[in-house]
């Protein structure tokens, strides 16, 4: 397994904070490859096909490892369509850059009824970007997340805020989870090729300070 190039897994507090947009403003501001190991639902317009669309075309999109029919939490599509997931299978792909690693859902996610996708991410020896948005209770699931990838002895790379700032919000969550703010991605007036890559060179700057 290729260890030359950093691994980031980037994580969600919740499933609409935003990861897959977060996810290529990382591939641009790194110019990283990207994978995401388990997609749930929606396989016409997917996750992997969402950034392939949306980052530069010398990065690579690399394909999931586990692809399921229904959007619903992956342990319970795999027992509809009839199987177990065995996540022991996934191997992180070889990459010739930095790879973003983009988990489903939130942290605590049943891939089966023994394993979480908080239990996989140990195998793929990579920090995690915790991605928070705000909305009502968003600094518990925050808090809660980053307790989380503790307690999982994984190491929390830092926090990117997706959406409008909200500054004392954002200044209770750094505090208390005591963690590195690595930027934010502002509202994007239209989610395309162009506005991924200028969204990318602002968070560089920022990543480069503590990545």
């Amino acid at each position: 397994m290729n260890t030359n190039f950093k691994r980031y897994i980037v994580s969600g507090i919740d499933t609409g904070a935003g990861k897959t947009v977060v996810s290529a403003v990382l591939c641009e501001a790194l110019q990283a490859n990207y994978w995401k190991p388990v997609q749930a639902g929606d396989l016409d317009a997917s996750d992997s096909i969402t950034v392939r669309n949306l980052i530069s075309e010398e990065l690579i999109c690399f394909p999931e490892a586990q692809q399921l029919q229904f959007p619903m939490s992956p342990n319970l599509s795999a027992e509809k369509e009839g199987f177990v997931i065995d996540p022991s299978t996934w191997e992180v792909p070889e990459s010739d850059r930095p790879l973003i690693i983009e988990g489903a859902g939130g942290l605590l996610v049943p891939l089966n009824d023994e394993v979480l996708l908080i239990d996989v991410f140990k195998q793929f020896q990579a920090p995690v970007i915790l991605v928070s948005k705000n909305y009502l209770g968003s600094i518990n699931h925050t808090l809660l997340s980053v307790q989380a990838i503790r307690k999982a002895g994984l190491e929390l790379a830092g926090i990117i805020f997706n959406g409008e700032a909200q500054e004392a919000i954002e200044r209770s969550i750094l505090q208390h989870a005591k963690t590195p703010f690595l930027g934010r991605v502002e509202v994007l007036e239209e989610v395309n090729k162009s506005a991924i890559k200028s969204a990318g060179k602002n968070l560089s700057a920022t990543l480069a300070l503590s990545l």
